[in-house]
């Protein structure tokens, strides 16, 4: 019997959760994302220093006078390159947090990391924008998407967020079930299994409603904790996946059920698109969302904060 990471990967594709280089390359993925707390993992470690060498020799080259924002950056895309020697697919790279209110700084950003890459030699093709999936982060993505910069949409934590960032044509989306499962827990609840899980429960939702109602995004579950949520999202497009997971699916041989298939899944009539005053009612009636959502946001601002200080404090 071939592994469960091989089972799985007849029906999903398999994306690295993480910014290390050497885990990356052992574990093989077809794609890799990254985000702020990834990066500073990354920079804390004596043998990435290289890459820090580079980002700031990088920046310089673009503009002697860079500010800390073009640094990091810069950082982020170098890291990004040369994780994208390591695969054969996509990596993404997250705007900075502090912008997910801004959907014309956003729009800044974004194309700013596009044109960066460009600089070293990756084509857009290759790169997705990362954005919180906040109302104007949904509006960047959908500009963005319309002048052929793909988008993942991530910090996604319920089917309103889904809908509006299918709605505005986003490449992909990242629902996490992780953190669901973590508050969840929090607050009191038993968790016995993916049945009564409510991230996994999310991710399903989220699949079933994008699929039968013909939307081309792709959904990428995401934020894993235990080995079973990955094992009932089989089959979902894709799925990011720390490497420690990923390893433990590859050492074990029983037998997989695939869990999701587009393919049995009914379409329905048109919907009525979901205007903004409908996403923000519902994101602010759902209490583990919007309170994960703005966490998820501070959280990634200030790993932002900590990358600056470390990369200004390099030398």
């Amino acid at each position: 019997m071939s592994s469960k990471r091989d089972q799985l990967g007849q029906w999903t594709t398999l994306v690295a959760d993480t910014g290390d280089l050497d885990a990356i390359r052992a574990s093989a993925p077809e794609d890799a994302t990254t985000n702020p707390s990834l990066l500073l993992s990354v920079a804390k470690q004596t043998q990435y220093s290289h890459l820090l060498k580079e980002a700031k020799r990088f920046a310089g080259q673009l503009n002697p006078d860079h500010d800390m924002g073009l640094l990091c950056d810069a950082f982020a895309t170098v890291t990004g390159a040369e994780i994208l020697k390591s695969i054969p697919g996509l990596v993404s790279t997250e705007v900075d947090a502090r912008l997910s209110f801004d959907t014309n700084a956003t729009l800044t950003r974004a194309r700013r990391l596009i044109a960066m890459y460009r600089e070293l030699g990756i084509e857009r093709e290759r790169i997705l924008i990362k954005i919180a999936s906040t109302w104007e982060g949904i509006r960047a993505a959908e500009v963005l998407e319309e002048e052929g910069i793909r988008c993942n949409l991530t910090l996604l934590f319920a089917l309103p967020q889904a809908i509006a960032a299918a709605e505005a044509g986003t490449t992909l989306i990242s629902p996490f079930v992780g953190r669901i499962y973590d508050w969840h827990l929090k607050h009191g609840m038993q968790i016995s299994g993916p049945e009564n899980d409510p991230g996994v429960q999310s991710v399903k939702q989220i699949f079933h409603t994008l699929k039968s109602r013909g939307f081309g995004t792709v959904v990428m579950g995401a934020s894993f904790r235990q080995l079973w949520q990955i094992e009932a999202l089989a089959g979902c497009d894709k799925l990011t996946i720390a490497p420690n997971l990923l390893d433990m699916l590859a050492n074990d041989h029983d037998t997989l059920p695939r869990a999701l298939d587009s393919r049995d899944i009914d379409s329905v009539d048109d919907v009525a698109p979901l205007r903004e005053q409908q996403f923000r009612w519902l994101l602010n009636d759902d209490p583990m969302a919007s309170e994960l959502l703005a966490d998820g946001i501070r959280r990634f601002a200030r790993d932002q904060e900590s990358l600056e200080a470390l990369l200004g404090g390099k030398h």
